[in-house]
């Protein structure tokens, strides 16, 4: 990657070249009062007789040159049209976006696709499905916003999240994979891993915490891993959450000054900003790796929040065939009658204070 940025650093653009041997090439040509021949001195009268004479002469060069250098500053716009033309491309996109979610129509979705969600689980734990979700993407892209969505109406015990921390001393003197295959779900399990084994695919390749050697068998081996887990059953659904520039900026901003959210600001999560190519490089060779057929990688605008965790529970829903296995309506059976029983006096027991 180093080698790629000294080079675009040496490349100088066209217009700059052209810049700069017009320079040269004024500094180069000699005056045009200049005499073709060398001529005698003359008298000092007559060179007094003279100046008035060449004084509009001189006048009128100089009015030629501030003409000559006021051209390129005409010029300009037309070689700024690239610029302008992205620029009016990007407010093109802006405003094809749809517009935000009402809160109100956002939480109304969420609860019908939730309610979903509980059916599938129910499914998954009736099938003894082995499900596997990965959460992988630019920091502040919504991914922990999403796995919250997602779980918040399930059972911990179907459902779980492998939030994995940095690996121990131990753990990097194991197989690369090894770490990650212990959270790995068992029949009537759905395991969301927020981040995963494409660790070492990104942060590890960017900041230089794994070698050449082991980033090149990562992309080697990677596939032939999620082909495996494929055959052995498991159902691998992998998100990669994409994030614009200025909305990235925008929520990291918001981290800064909200103290509830100080935790989600990591120096990990600032070096992402500071080398926002070289994880774009990252992730266009780790897919150009990873998305295999068996395991296709599917990406999410994360730009809108709402809509991103709207749109990836749908996509969850319609990834597994499932069926409503809602059981008939409940009734709750007769309290069993305090019959011999005392209960101890409350003041034996000690309360929480109320400070509400």
């Amino acid at each position: 990657m180093s080698e790629v940025n000294t080079e675009q650093t040496e490349a100088v653009p066209a217009s700059d070249q052209a810049t700069t041997e017009s320079v040269t090439v004024d500094q180069a040509a000699p005056p045009a009062s200049a005499p073709a021949k060398a001529t005698t001195a003359k008298p000092a009268a007559k060179v007094a007789a003279e100046e008035p004479k060449k004084a509009p002469v001189k006048a009128k060069e100089e009015k030629a040159v501030k003409t000559a250098k006021a051209k390129p500053a005409a010029e300009k716009p037309a070689a700024e049209k690239p610029a302008a033309a992205a620029a009016k491309e990007v407010e093109s996109v802006k405003s094809t976006r749809k517009t935000p979610l009402k809160t109100k129509n956002y939480e109304k979705a969420l609860g019908k696709l939730q309610v979903e969600l509980v059916k599938l689980q129910e499914w998954i734990k009736f099938k003894k499905l082995k499900v596997v979700v990965l959460f992988e993407g630019r920091d502040a892209a919504g991914k922990g916003g999403t796995i919250k969505r997602i779980t918040e109406s399930l059972s911990p015990r179907v459902t779980r999240v492998a939030a994995l921390p940095a690996p121990t001393d131990r753990e990097t003197g194991q197989w690369y994979f090894q770490r990650y295959v212990q959270h790995l779900p068992a029949g009537g399990e759905m395991v969301l891993f927020d981040r995963s084994w494409y660790n070492r695919a990104g942060v590890e390749r960017v900041m230089g915490f794994c070698t050449d050697e082991e980033y090149r068998e990562f992309l080697r081996s990677c596939p032939e891993f999620e082909r495996m887990l494929v055959r052995s059953g498991i159902i691998l659904i992998k998100y990669w959450f994409s994030v614009s520039n200025e909305e990235q900026e925008r929520r990291f901003q918001k981290r800064i000054f909200h103290p509830e959210k100080h935790w989600k600001l990591s120096p990990m999560d600032l070096q992402s900003r500071a080398r926002w190519v070289e994880y774009s490089r990252a992730k266009d060779n780790m897919f150009a790796h990873t998305d295999i057929k068996q395991a296709p990688w599917y990406v999410v605008d994360g730009d809108d929040k709402k809509r991103a965790r709207l749109n990836v529970i749908t996509h969850l829903l319609n990834m597994i065939d499932y069926e409503d296995l809602t059981p008939e309506p409940i009734v709750l059976p007769p309290r069993q009658e305090e019959i011999g029983y005392v209960r101890p006096p409350m003041s034996d027991q000690t309360f929480i204070p109320e400070v509400y």
